[in-house]
């Protein structure tokens, strides 16, 4: 004799619902970060090739071309060092800094306004932040591919003459790239669209930041545009990055510094971008 089969009260759909929603709530920046890498399977290729080809090309041509005009090993402040150990370190980070301005631009403004996909995240139970976060952890996971394979690249290459320590110039192009894409993905989120501002941001932000933040040469020989690379996460991550794959010497106090700024402008970025999407999102 089989059982009667009852009709669910609205009681019961009700709780079932707000069990099903608690789930993404509580995991909701997981949730995001599956979104983003399943998406970055489209272009996965270009991410494997440029993340392999890029630092070939580079250090073939400063190896092997520029390399090969500065016969003397070049003076970083503390030591001399061959000009490819000093300048690999410095062109990690920048891929990181690369990909971070990728990772923060047209996919955010294609969130809120081409593909509008930030509104149906936001219409689960996801919360801004949540969003802010998943989007950012994404770029992270796609920074460290990136590095990842820069590092082993440049290990190949030599220019890493402590490898003992020089893996963690992963951990500080991370970091840098993050210092970089936070702020820039709080600026997507806080415009409607893109009028060439993007454009702006790698004309006049980003190339003048890997030019004037001593990555071919020390920051020293800049003159009055040091400043640039002060403020520059790319000169405090290569600092730190040059510190632990040939062991340049840097206070502790400036150490701590490097750290402090990315870790801070990391920190600014990813607040104002909560309050940015939290504004887009509740409209």
């Amino acid at each position: 004799m089989s059982e009667l089969r009852t009709t669910p009260t609205l009681d019961e759909l009700r709780d079932e619902a707000l069990a099903w929603g608690r789930t993404p709530r509580r995991a909701g920046t997981l949730f995001v970060l599956e979104h983003w890498l399943r998406a970055m399977r489209a272009y996965g290729w270009t991410i494997v090739v440029n993340a392999i080809g890029q630092p070939i090309v580079y250090l073939l041509g400063l190896g092997l071309g520029l390399a090969a005009l500065i016969a003397v090993p070049i003076d970083d402040g503390t030591q001399h060092v061959r000009y490819v150990v000093f300048v690999a370190p410095a062109l990690l980070v920048t891929a990181a800094v690369a990909v971070a301005s990728e990772e923060s631009t047209y996919p955010v403004m294609a969130g809120f306004k081409w593909r509008r996909y930030f509104f149906g995240f936001n219409a689960a139970p996801l919360s801004p932040r949540q969003i802010v976060n998943g989007v950012a952890a994404g770029a992270c996971v796609r920074m460290f591919i990136v590095v990842a394979a820069y590092y082993v690249i440049i290990w190949v290459f030599r220019a890493v003459p402590h490898p003992e320590t020089g893996w963690l110039s992963i951990i500080a192009g991370v970091l840098g790239g993050l210092a970089f894409g936070a702020p820039l993905m709080a600026y997507a989120a806080s415009i409607e669209d893109d009028r060439g501002q993007f454009a702006l941001v790698q004309r006049f932000i980003f190339m003048p930041l890997f030019l004037f933040s001593g990555t071919f040469y020390p920051l020293g020989n800049v003159g009055w545009l040091q400043w640039i690379g002060w403020l520059s996460p790319v000169w405090h991550a290569s600092e730190l990055s040059r510190m632990v794959t040939y062991g340049r010497a840097i206070e502790p106090w400036l150490i701590a510094v490097h750290l402090g700024y990315l870790v801070v402008l990391a920190a600014i970025g990813l607040l104002a971008a909560h309050n940015f999407f939290g504004r887009r999102l509740s409209r």
